[in-house]
């Protein structure tokens, strides 16, 4: 059986584990990843529009890994509409890209159950093979931390790189032109982040589990029995 203190790190490494899971699936199915404020540059070149009025053509954007949405505004009010990215929108992106970025975290969340099951297998005995303790529970949390940041560094490419927003903006839009004023991470992609870095914080604890500290010994005072001791 495990010590008393290897068994609490391990229980909060197993707690930190679901955590992730947790924070993985909710960040994917919340359309907040990303959100922008567009400028319809059709209609303020239509009718010349200086610096008071562009704010009449400036409208927002948010988008996730599935649905979004966005408020257009050309002048003649603001217009909401929301969007899927699968089946249709899908294929006006880097479709090859976006898709690794769901197959990353989603193995990412398999891993971080993964690694659940070791904490906690580790929390409640010593496994006789080596691949089943600490090593183990290290080399899950240390993929599944990784695949999360495979996937957030994919997003960040699609974003600066590919043009995501752009994209995303103009879909479907064969009159007016859409350009990115401003671009904002949101909490979904930082509720990712915050997993990869439970994953770390893992890591460290599986190591503290190894140190092993001195043993305090006391010493023990030797005990003189006498005569009259006895006779008492």
């Amino acid at each position: 059986m495990p010590g008393c203190f290897k068994k609490t790190l391990f229980a909060l490494a197993s707690l930190i584990s679901f955590v992730s899971f947790i924070l993985i699936v909710v960040a994917m199915g919340i359309p907040k990843w990303m959100t922008g404020k567009i400028l319809c540059k059709t209609g303020a070149d239509l009718v010349n529009a200086t610096d008071p009025e562009l704010v009449k053509f400036i409208g927002e954007i948010y988008y996730g890994l599935f649905r979004g949405g966005k408020i257009r505004q050309c002048g003649l009010g603001g217009r909401r509409s929301k969007f899927t990215i699968f089946p249709h929108m899908v294929k006006k992106l880097n479709t090859g890209l976006h898709v690794m970025i769901i197959m990353f975290l989603c193995v990412a969340i398999f891993f971080s159950l993964v690694s659940f099951g070791f904490c906690i297998l580790n929390a409640i005995k010593v496994p006789y093979r080596a691949i089943n303790g600490p090593a183990g529970a290290c080399l899950w949390n240390f993929l599944a931390g990784g695949f999360v940041v495979l996937g957030v560094t994919s997003f960040m490419a699609a974003v600066k790189l590919h043009h995501l927003t752009e994209r995303i903006a103009n879909f479907r839009e064969n009159v007016f032109r859409f350009v990115i004023l401003e671009e904002r991470f949101e909490d979904c992609f930082w509720i990712c982040v915050a997993s990869a870095t439970a994953h770390a914080v893992n890591l460290l604890l599986i190591a503290i589990s190894g140190i092993h500290f001195p043993k305090i010994k006391t010493k023990t005072e030797e005990v003189n029995v006498t005569a009259e001791d006895i006779m008492y």
